[in-house]
């Protein structure tokens, strides 16, 4: 029986966002643009993500898979298109598929938010060694997010961007035990895409955890 952990479904994809998908490391397929819109599915066991590309692709092959990845635990796949009904059409066909629903997925918890002012100079420099999209200045605030599902924090860049256009990405980790999310800029863009986060998470439907 194929678990679904992660049904996410990105309406108009920010400029910054985009660009981040469409790095080599993250658009191992075909790249997104800005303005068109997302499907980012997670599933356990990690080898029924192929099914799920079967059953997406056979029913719509002018969709276009961004990302394919098979972890320990879990597979996912990202599509992109810019008709936003064909994108739920084909959802629609993998939860079938499936036999399961959208609200089957897991429901986002935050384990921790913060947002750091006037970053150093020195903290600046260490974290932009790691970083994989644009780079931290000294002085910026730093919004940083840690969440699960780890895929959650995709949805968290796009929705922050939109609210904030004057944040800089950062850095996004949406694969793994959580995700995390890297923002800068302004005390009040960090904090007006800190409420927006918060917002858009707190409306996904679905089930709790097991513990």
């Amino acid at each position: 029986m194929t678990e679904l952990r992660v049904y996410l479904l990105i309406e108009s994809l920010a400029r910054q966002f985009a660009a981040y998908m469409s790095t080599p490391t993250r658009a191992r397929g075909y790249p997104p643009l800005e303005g068109e819109h997302s499907l980012i599915i997670e599933v356990a066991p990690a080898l029924a993500i192929h099914r799920i590309c079967d059953l997406a692709l056979k029913s719509a092959p002018d969709m276009e898979p961004g990302l394919l990845y098979v972890e320990r635990q879990y597979g996912l796949l990202e599509l992109h298109s810019a008709d936003l009904d064909a994108l739920k059409r084909v959802g629609q066909v993998v939860l079938d598929g499936i036999g399961r629903k959208a609200t089957d997925q897991l429901k986002p918890r935050t384990h921790f938010a913060d947002i750091i002012e006037n970053v150093a100079d020195q903290h600046a420099i260490i974290l932009n060694r790691t970083r994989e999209a644009s780079m931290l200045l000294p002085g910026k605030s730093l919004l940083l997010y840690e969440l699960e599902p780890a895929l959650f924090a995709t949805v968290a860049a796009n929705e922050a961007e939109k609210a904030a256009p004057g944040v800089t990405l950062v850095d996004v980790q949406m694969i793994g035990a959580t995700g995390r999310l890297f923002l800068s800029g302004s005390t009040e863009d960090c904090t007006k895409a800190r409420d927006r986060i918060d917002a858009v998470l707190g409306k996904v439907e679905g089930r709790a955890a097991s513990r």
